[in-house]
């Protein structure tokens, strides 16, 4: 069985500074990471040169997996155009790989032939975007009952009906995975896969949020071993990035510890 290859969302320890983050991946062995445009008084919220994110990537040894990411991409308009110029922009600079694309999860632009549409136009008009400064588009669909994208299918057809397969890829997170409901999970167009559990017993699959969403282990209901153990029998080679959103993850003293655990829970459980 191939080894699961990890990588850390800065959302694993969001407190942290750049540099600090990039030394906790270094000292859990993982040397690939994800770094975000949502954290406030953090890179890249708080101005950060993109130029200074690649000093330290290369000084720590980590190459920058993804910038995570364009929000509602698939609501396409002169604000979006922009804000994908500049995070394609900023991903160049700072030598990150790619950028995550997530869709508008607020109850609109979700009625069958709308979603198709929307998506459609945003692959047409990220494109050659993408394509000119060498930044891949990942595409990740959520599993919220609101969201306008929900389907790793409808996904995977729209870039292969584009021939784009050399310009995006999907996300593969288990959270959204296990809310959505949906079987297939295209291990040959997935770029990168996003691991967090839910270990609340009380709180039922339809009422499942981010706050939820802690690192895994035995008490996992998303059946994360599962899924990544598939997924690596089905092919897939690439990273597995740790994304908990919850607080109590947040506020760990000992992150690097708590992480370290998880990485070993999942390794027995597909090796």
């Amino acid at each position: 069985m191939t080894s699961i290859r990890f990588a850390l969302n800065h959302m694993a320890a969001p407190l942290l500074a750049i540099d600090d983050f990039f030394a906790l991946a270094r000292s859990l062995g993982i040397d690939a990471v994800e770094i975000r445009n949502d954290l406030s008084g953090n890179a890249i919220l708080d101005g950060t040169k993109p130029e200074t994110i690649k000093e330290a990537a290369a000084r720590h040894g980590v190459t920058i997996i993804s910038i995570n990411a364009l929000q509602r991409f698939n609501e396409w308009n002169a604000t979006r155009a922009a804000e994908a110029e500049e995070l394609i922009d900023y991903a160049g600079a700072s030598g990150a790989k790619a950028l995550v694309l997530v869709p508008k999860n607020d109850g609109t632009g979700c009625a069958d032939g709308e979603r198709q549409a929307n998506l459609r136009q945003s692959l047409i008009a990220l494109k050659p975007m993408l394509e000119e400064a060498g930044i891949i588009g990942l595409v990740e669909p959520l599993g919220f009952e609101i969201c306008s994208l929900r389907s790793k299918t409808e996904a995977a057809e729209a870039i292969e009906e584009l021939g784009a397969e050399s310009t995006f890829r999907l996300v593969h997170d288990t959270f959204h995975h296990h809310l959505a409901g949906e079987a297939a999970t295209f291990p040959e167009l997935a770029g990168l896969v996003h691991i967090s559990g839910v270990s609340d017993p009380s709180v039922s699959v339809a009422d499942m949020r981010d706050t939820h969403r802690v690192l895994v282990d035995g008490d996992d209901r998303l059946d994360n071993a599962g899924q990544v153990r598939a997924l690596l029998q089905a092919g897939y080679t690439g990273p597995f990035s740790f994304e908990p959103f919850a607080a109590e993850v947040h506020a760990l003293k000992d992150p690097a510890g708590a992480l370290r655990a998880s990485m070993e829970y999942l390794s027995a459980r597909v090796a």
